[in-house]
């Protein structure tokens, strides 16, 4: 018996006595514990009899082939190998869904009791995502309206894990705000917010960013479509509006993703990078989310894909007041742009 037989053989009894430990401590599930089994098994029956592979080298119309029982076992291989993959795949995606509702939970429930006599949100609510902004978040702050259209209005910030005084100066400046445990991006905190606005009854549910980057003044004109019921999501496009200049490359960037989603869903935005936005609350829960950083692309489509209903208006926006981008390079930022397109269009 060869060098290579022998090791598979240990191979396959090493796995199998690692797995059926871990099964009887009760740290694998019964599904675990079968496939790697069959693994284990099947790689010490190779090992100790390889013409148990020529049945399934004469399925694969083998016979004829040099090296014919390796090929055989390298295809097999090869599609369990993406087989368990697409399993992994599908566990981490279930992980990380449950870990993003413990924390949103967590966040929903620290504002219930750092606001017990809160028991319902006025008609519209701005959330404003923010980390490390305190020297920013105050001047927005103060530029908020109290109401919008006849509707009165509250603002509440999402403190995304900053290490500086940002919740304070949002409670300081009239908001409402809570933080979150860990920093986890843009997206993420938004998504609490749309949890708190559900749960205290808003209707609908303005978010702009803490840079100053938003004219807090343009709010009613982001609004007015949806009480209108002309449309359910409204994007503010600083194409169709105005805009301080910026990178070019990212300018350019921007219009190359308005056509990809153009031709993805058929729905056509100008500006898929905004986070100058408004949502009726009722159609939220319909949205799947889950990216935490790019996640303006992932929400167009998702929507597009559902058929609700999506309307541009134009705004304005501006340089950031102080302080850096929380944005990576063009290139890296594009990128990442890119791949939260395809895999929100293909899932």
């Amino acid at each position: 018996m060869t060098t290579i037989r022998w090791l598979g053989i240990l191979i396959g009894v090493l796995g199998f006595l690692y797995v059926f430990n871990r099964f009887r401590q009760g740290r694998a599930r019964r599904i675990d514990f079968f496939w790697s089994t069959l693994i284990s098994f099947s790689l010490m029956m190779v090992s100790v009899y390889p013409n148990s592979v020529s049945l399934l080298r004469d399925i694969l119309l083998l016979e004829e082939a040099q090296f014919s029982r390796l090929i055989a076992i390298i295809i097999v291989s090869n599609i369990a190998l993406w087989i368990f993959f697409f399993y992994a795949q599908f566990r981490w995606t279930k992980y990380v869904d449950q870990f993003d509702q413990l924390i949103r939970q967590l966040g929903a429930e620290k504002f219930v009791s750092k606001y017990p006599e809160i028991k319902s949100l006025p008609p519209v609510v701005v959330v404003i995502p923010a980390y490390d902004e305190q020297d920013n978040l105050g001047f927005v702050l103060k530029s908020i309206p109290e109401g919008v259209l006849g509707r009165e209005l509250t603002t509440i910030v999402i403190d995304d894990g900053s290490h500086d005084n940002t919740l304070e100066v949002a409670r300081s400046g009239g908001a409402l705000g809570v933080k979150n445990l860990i920093n986890r991006g843009g997206g993420a905190a938004i998504r609490m917010g749309f949890d708190i606005a559900r749960k205290y009854g808003a209707e609908v549910v303005v978010t702009m960013d803490a840079d100053g980057q938003h004219l807090p003044s343009e709010i009613s004109s982001l609004v007015a479509p949806i009480f209108n019921d002309e449309v359910d999501i409204v994007i503010g496009s600083r194409v169709l509006g105005k805009h301080e200049k910026d990178s070019l490359i990212r300018y350019i960037g921007i219009h190359v993703f308005n056509v990809l989603i153009r031709v993805l869903t058929h729905v056509k935005v100008t500006d898929c990078s905004s986070g100058f936005r408004a949502f009726r609350v009722s159609e939220l829960s319909r949205l799947l989310l889950r990216q935490d950083q790019f996640h303006t692309s992932e929400l167009i489509i998702d929507a597009a894909k559902k058929r609700i209903r999506i309307g541009e208006v134009p705004i304005t926006i501006k340089r950031r007041l102080s302080g850096k981008s929380k944005k990576g390079k063009n290139w890296r930022y594009g990128l990442s742009f890119f791949r939260t397109v395809f895999r929100t269009w293909w899932r």
